[in-house]
């Protein structure tokens, strides 16, 4: 089985297809390398895909201390598989605690990023609401300390999840038959060391406003936690994008793959060809037919 080290000698499992310019797609909290079938299949018809599963995530290395995670690492393993392969730059997808460590990624290795999708990134975000996201990750951690697969089914039928069973059950059960077949230590030390300790959006919005990496922000608009983020984001990236999909919850890219999929490929397109810019600053002024300076 192909593993790739990172940087404190953690195995990273992945996969990889097709040909072209590299596509490496980050997963969130809730999935793995498996969560981006249908975009290996999609993309790698005219790109080198890449899928990967996080530390903490089998067959990836499971380690059994909280210091071996966090969002720095998370962030840092992007490199690290990219390295292994031998590839300079790369599309970088994520989608929440994937897109979260794709805008870190933005942030910190802007020179290996050809473009950024930053999907479902936003929770725990909002200003004064960091110490309830804190204990709601430790609770979760403790369930699956205690319960495994249990605490798994509960989190795959959260307010962001109905959405997904609603619309295609069979594929909703495939996802929480995954979820649930996850290390459950993997998952709890995950929720501490990467989600309860990562800094808030509101905390990096000066960093945002450097990048210059065309950025693709993407969320649904029953995701509620991750709405306000998103505008945060469309607001503080001078190239950001962003596209809301309608009546569509948290894991975007299994529940409306096909929407998903033909969003990032037009994005991926424009960029290829040089046409994804900056925001034009004429655009930002506050009045809306122009005729009034303010």
């Amino acid at each position: 089985m192909p593993h790739a080290t990172a940087s404190d000698g953690v195995r990273l499992y992945y996969e990889e297809a097709g040909s072209g310019n590299a596509v490496i797609f980050v997963h969130e909290f809730a999935g793995d390398h498996r969560s981006w079938e249908p975009q290996m299949r999609y993309f790698s018809r005219r790109y080198r895909c890449i899928t990967y599963s996080a530390r903490g995530y089998p067959p990836s290395d499971v380690p059994d201390e909280v210091a071996k995670y966090s969002q720095e690492r998370a962030r840092d393993d992007i490199v690290a598989v990219l390295d292994h392969l031998g590839i300079d730059r790369a599309h970088v997808v994520g989608l929440s605690m994937g897109g979260f460590a794709t805008l870190h990624f933005g942030l910190k290795h802007p020179a290996r990023a050809r473009s950024l999708v930053i999907g479902g990134c936003g929770y725990g975000a909002k200003p004064g609401e960091e110490a309830g996201f804190r204990a709601e990750c430790e609770a979760a951690a403790a369930a699956f300390d205690v319960e495994g697969a249990k605490a798994a089914l509960k989190y795959a039928i959260g307010p962001t999840r109905v959405q997904f069973q609603n619309k295609n059950p069979r594929a909703w059960q495939e996802f929480a038959d995954q979820l649930a077949g996850h290390s459950p230590m993997g998952s709890a030390l995950t929720l501490r060391g990467v989600q309860m300790r990562r800094p808030s959006l509101y905390q990096l919005v000066e960093g945002m406003q450097k990048i210059d990496v065309p950025t693709l922000v993407m969320t649904g608009d029953e995701d509620e936690p991750c709405l306000e983020a998103s505008l945060l984001m469309k607001r503080s990236i001078p190239t950001a994008g962003l596209l809301v999909m309608p009546r569509a919850g948290h894991t975007i890219n299994i529940e409306d793959p096909e929407v998903f999929n033909a969003a990032v490929a037009d994005f991926l397109a424009a960029v290829e060809a040089g046409r994804w810019e900056r925001r034009d600053p004429r655009s930002l002024g506050s009045g809306i037919l122009g005729f009034v300076k303010k």
